[in-house]
């Protein structure tokens, strides 16, 4: 087991967000700023990182019929703890990010790597997966939220680069989240078939 590789792995061959195409609801609502974006990837990071490894250590003892509601229950417990963490310590940022942060519980990233990771490799190789996949879901959130962002108001982190009537307002807006995320999905193929040439 290597750990750089389990990481590299999650951050780019496996990205959830560019090369998986998962967790599409919460990577297009909440990336409206860098700072959303980086919220939300940290978060589910951390439920990542929590519900990979109590899995791992409870597989054994999980019936397969009852396999998925018990990861549920993992990934929930884990979700409700953060949801209160933000809420007693950082509650501007739990009012943005809103309904998304519940939504953990059932976002496509957790569980399937729950399935596909922790419910067969050991608790090491579990938590390096959580820290991989974790971050390439938090650099593709922040790295789509910095671009809408400075395109529709201007901003980088909210620091000013630009007066923000120079921006265009679509990109704030669902319809620029899609447009945004396109050209990055664009971009990232373009520069994976250009490495594999």
């Amino acid at each position: 087991m290597n750990p750089i590789k389990i990481i590299k792995n999650g951050i780019i061959t496996e990205n959830p967000t560019f090369v998986l195409l998962l967790g599409m609801c919460p990577t297009l609502a909440t990336t409206s700023s860098a700072i959303n974006g980086m919220s939300m990837g940290l978060a589910t990071m951390f439920v990542l990182i929590c519900s990979n490894t109590v899995i791992s250590l409870i597989k054994k003892l999980v019936p397969d019929q009852v396999r998925i509601p018990a990861y549920i229950v993992v990934i929930a417990g884990f979700v409700t703890v953060l949801e209160m963490i933000m809420q007693a310590y950082v509650p501007a940022l739990y009012k943005s990010l809103g309904l998304f942060i519940p939504l953990i519980v059932v976002n496509c990233i957790v569980l399937g790597r729950a399935e596909s990771v922790a419910a067969k490799k050991d608790v090491l190789h579990s938590v390096f997966d959580g820290v991989g996949i974790g971050l390439g879901f938090t650099l593709s959130l922040t790295l789509l939220g910095f671009v809408r962002e400075l395109l529709g108001t201007g901003k980088f982190f909210g620091v000013t680069l630009y007066p923000e009537n120079y921006g265009s307002l679509i990109f704030i807006l669902a319809p620029g989240a899609f447009l945004v995320l396109g050209l990055l999905l664009g971009l990232v193929t373009a520069i994976g078939n250009k490495q594999k040439a």
